[in-house]
């Protein structure tokens, strides 16, 4: 087991300790920046309920590599659950890397595109925790889409199953979840909701449906933000960079030990971070007295490792989007006060300013 799996030095999270008697839910904590966010709560020393739906009890015998199927004309809804079907990662291991950063993890296995059983994993936080006070909403749309593929060609079944799970899932967490996190949220101590999004701007990101997704996942930090602003809960989304997840290393062929072979095949990936560098983003934010004031807005993990100055799981500070802006020139157009100022002040706000 790498030192970036488990056992990693917390000094590199200034948040180290200070979640304590806190509780987290990482919805989607199985592996990459679910695993990676569990992990840093870990060290902050959070309860930490790690739920996915890839556990031992629930993995096919000698599961090693994964193996994508193709997309089919029958089935559809069931077919990003399929994506990581064989993975070798489960909700225990990731709930073990929890216990051993500092905290404490207990692994659920929970389909959040099921209400009921979302709802039934609320309940067993309030009847084992007594308070839930963060919520990260990492399930994305677990599918390879076709960039540059059009969207009078996509298999409209397929994209609908991919929309379902990256935003569906969300929706119905937070709908549960929310009112427990009402009960113990103070000014003091705020709650967060997270939605884990790819990109802190809203260019277009080269196909339909992964376009709507990860722009949709702001505006649903943005809208539930509003409706929780005198509920002492914040809600952001964050992005990580070029991840150095599971998946990611597997494909260019390199395990963690050896990653910077990846970069013959994609000079990018010099400036990658592991999904502890996202997890240890988020436990700050949580952290933070002061973080009611980020509320309703889209954050990336190298844009607040400046702030809080957190680091890597090697002690280093990857930066995207500096790496971008040199390469490639002032692409990235992250979201800033001009472009907010356009979410702010319509009929709503003007007409119910005191709603709710």
């Amino acid at each position: 087991m790498s030192t970036s799996e488990s056992g990693t030095s917390s000094s590199g999270n200034p948040a180290a300790g200070k979640l304590q008697g806190r509780v987290a839910l990482v919805a989607g904590a199985t592996r990459g920046v679910g695993r990676g966010i569990a992990r840093a709560f870990g060290e902050a020393g959070a309860t930490v309920y790690c739920t996915g739906r890839s556990s031992r009890a629930h993995r096919p015998a000698g599961a090693t590599q994964h193996k994508p199927r193709k997309a089919r004309s029958e089935g559809t809804k069931l077919w990003p659950s399929e994506f990581y079907a064989g993975r070798p990662e489960t909700i225990e291991e990731t709930a073990e890397f929890v216990t051993a950063a500092g905290g404490k993890g207990v692994a659920v296995r929970v389909d959040h595109l099921e209400p009921a059983q979302v709802e039934r994993l609320i309940e067993q936080i309030r009847r084992e925790a007594g308070r839930l006070d963060f919520l990260v909403n990492d399930i994305s749309e677990s599918a390879e889409y076709g960039f540059g593929e059009t969207f009078w060609k996509i298999d409209l079944e397929r994209g609908f199953a991919m929309f379902r799970n990256g935003i569906h899932t969300h929706i119905i967490t937070s709908h549960f979840a929310a009112p427990l996190m009402m009960e113990t949220a103070k000014p003091e101590a705020p709650g967060l909701i997270v939605e884990i999004g790819d990109g802190d701007s809203y260019t277009y990101r080269g196909h339909m449906i992964f376009d709507l997704v990860k722009t949709t996942v702001i505006r649903l930090a943005f809208g539930m933000a509003r409706e929780l602003r005198k509920k002492h809960i914040a809600a952001i989304a964050l992005t990580p960079g070029f991840l150095r997840s599971e998946v990611m290393l597997e494909h260019f062929g390199v395990t963690e030990a050896n990653w910077r072979d990846a970069i013959e095949k994609d000079p990018n990936y010099a400036v990658s971070e592991t999904p502890l560098f996202a997890g240890r983003a988020i436990a700050c934010l949580a952290a933070d007295p002061e973080l009611m004031k980020k509320s309703g807005r889209a954050y990336s993990s190298w844009g607040l490792s400046e702030e809080y100055r957190f680091t890597d799981a090697d002690g280093s500070r990857p930066h995207w989007g500096n790496h971008a802006r040199a390469k490639y020139g002032d692409i990235l157009k992250p979201c800033d006060e001009g472009f907010y100022q356009y979410w702010f002040g319509g009929p709503v706000d003007t007409m119910y300013a005191d709603w709710p």
